[in-house]
């Protein structure tokens, strides 16, 4: 069973800073030191090199691909707020790549290192590095889909309700 008192420490946490406790926070909470992972995790990408744009279009990117439908709508939510259009919003949420030229660089690096889960050759990294993708952001997009794939596997299994603050 776990620690009812850790998991109310979570949820404070949480709560404070987004004003709710998520759905799938509560999922992961389940085991609490799953939620702590996620969160530290978060906590940490907050700090890398990628604008906090560029990690939401990530994210929603990663969501689509793994068929999340939790993260598509929390990041298609988070992606707007971010200053992302509602127009790459719905591209990436298409599958197709985004006209915003950073975000469809960083959008294909995300789809391609999935596809070819991780196993990029020189040609590909050369590609990469020519839209101006370097391996520091690259690495970064790699910690990304690890910590979605984390969250996107929990919904998958627990069939995580969208909250409401998610939807349209």
């Amino acid at each position: 069973m776990p620690d009812v008192d850790v998991q109310e420490a979570i949820f404070e946490t949480v709560k404070k800073k987004f004003g709710f406790v998520p759905n799938l926070i509560r999922e992961m909470a389940v085991n609490p030191a799953v939620a702590r992972v996620y969160l530290d995790a978060q906590s940490a990408l907050a700090t890398g090199v990628l604008s906090p744009r560029e990690q939401q279009a990530i994210q929603l990117a990663v969501a689509v691909y793994n068929e999340c439908h939790y993260c598509r709508a929390s990041h298609a939510l988070g992606s707007r707020t971010a200053g992302v259009s509602a127009a790459d919003v719905a591209a990436i949420q298409q599958g197709a790549l985004p006209d915003d030229a950073r975000l469809r660089s960083l959008v294909h690096a995300t789809w391609l290192v999935l596809d070819m889960r991780g196993s990029l050759g020189q040609s590909d990294l050369s590609s990469l590095e020519a839209e101006g993708i370097d391996r520091a952001q690259l690495y970064e997009i790699v910690a990304s889909i690890g910590l979605k794939t984390i969250s996107n596997y929990i919904n998958h299994i627990a069939h995580t309700p969208i909250d409401a603050a998610f939807l349209p």
